[in-house]
This record gives structure tokens, sequence and C-alpha cells, in this order.
């Protein structure tokens, strides 16, 4: 994927403005998902399914590129990202930006999001029936992404996106790669420690790394 989207990149310096497969434009792929990604986000905006919109301050949608092949969801929007409005920006989403750029890849080339989208009061974790209300628009947001590989930072990711039971610990199924179909798309999951946890217990750090390396690769960031 990584070799045909720098095919792109020249076919662009070579003053062409998009490139054709069959009769879908990659180019206007990427606008429609967009496009829809924006709808999403309004609607989410507005959303009122469950307790949680009477106390967030900002609806945490998701960012980065549409355009992916890898996304990274997370449990819910902490203090800092229901006042800014965007995911990961407290110190476990700095610490995650950091271990990203050890690898040279920015923020904008992946997509990051929660299974939430709105802080639940004194970061308390998500109720089931919040987590349901929730989903649909994480599940809009895969399929429109349609990524090589999800990287589910913590427990709550991992057990929502592969339908796990509720007490199934982080620590027993870190690491390991599961098939998912989203759509016409079926994707690589692979569930690892949530960066806060990583901020309290550095000793994951190894293995952390190790997933997240395992994500690049099949996402085509890295050899």
């Amino acid at each position: 994927m990584m070799q045909l989207r720098k095919a792109i990149e020249f076919l662009n310096l070579l003053g062409y403005d998009e490139v054709r497969i069959g009769e879908v434009s990659l180019a206007q792929k990427g606008k429609d998902a967009l496009s829809l990604l924006k709808e999403l986000e309004e609607e989410a905006k507005e959303c009122c399914r469950c307790r949680l919109c009477k106390t967030r301050t900002n609806v945490v949608f998701g960012e980065g590129d549409p355009q992916t092949n890898l996304m990274f969801v997370g449990e819910a929007p902490g203090e800092q990202e229901d006042l800014q409005g965007r995911p990961f920006v407290g110190r476990a989403g700095q610490l995650l930006t950091k271990f990203l750029n050890l690898y040279g890849v920015s923020r904008d080339k992946v997509y990051i999001t929660n299974v939430v989208k709105c802080r639940p009061p004194n970061n308390r974790n998500p109720a089931p029936d919040e987590i349901e209300a929730c989903y649909p628009f994480l599940e809009k947001q895969i399929e429109l992404i349609a990524p090589e590989v999800i990287l589910c930072l913590g427990a709550f990711a991992a057990r929502t996106i592969l339908n796990l039971p509720e007490k199934t610990p982080i620590s027993r199924i870190r690491g390991k790669k599961h098939r998912v179909k989203f759509g016409e798309r079926e994707i690589v999951v692979i569930p690892t420690f949530h960066p806060a946890y990583l901020l309290r217990n550095r000793r994951g750090e190894p293995e952390f790394q190790k997933d997240l390396e395992n994500a690049l690769r099949i996402a085509g960031f890295i050899k």
C-alpha cells in the first residue's frame, strides 16, 4: 500500500491530479471518506444517546489521515481531550506521539479516536450502555477509513472491537493478532497497553513498543 501511495505521489509531481483504478478515483475515494467522516462528526456533536452528553465540554470525535493504514482506538477522552475536543492530547497522548516519532511517524499520518466520544465524569470507566450507545460511531469510522490494522489501546478498546467478555484482562490478549471484518474489509486488530498505563508502569514499554512496531510494519510505515 505504501508503494502504491508513493507511486501516486510521483504521478502527482508529473502533473497528474488523480489516478483511476477501474471506475474509481483514489483521490475521489479519499475525498468521499473525509466528507462522510465530517458528516458523521457533526452527527456525533449533536448526540444525546447517553448520559455523557450532559457533562461533556466537547465531543472528541477523532483526527488524522482518513486514508491511513493505521488506526489507534483508545478508551475515552480525558480532561484535556474534553477541553480541547481532540483525542490523546494529555500526558498519555504525548507519550503516544513520542513513540510514533521514534519511528519517524507523525500523528497526522495515522488516525486516532476512542470507543466513547465524550469524557466520563472524573475519568471513570465508561459504562456498558455508554459504550453500546457510542459504538455505531466507531464502527462507521472504521468502515470509512478501512485501515490495514487497528491498534487497540487498552482493555476497553480491545474488548469492544473484539467482542470479548467484560473482565478480559489486557495482559492476556496484548500482542495477539486478530482478524475482524468491518463492512467488506477484514482488518488486523492488535490489542496493547494504553499509554496511560505506561505512565504508571514503565516496565510495560518494551511490550508496547513491540506491538506498535508490529502494527507499523503491517501498515507499511516501516520494514
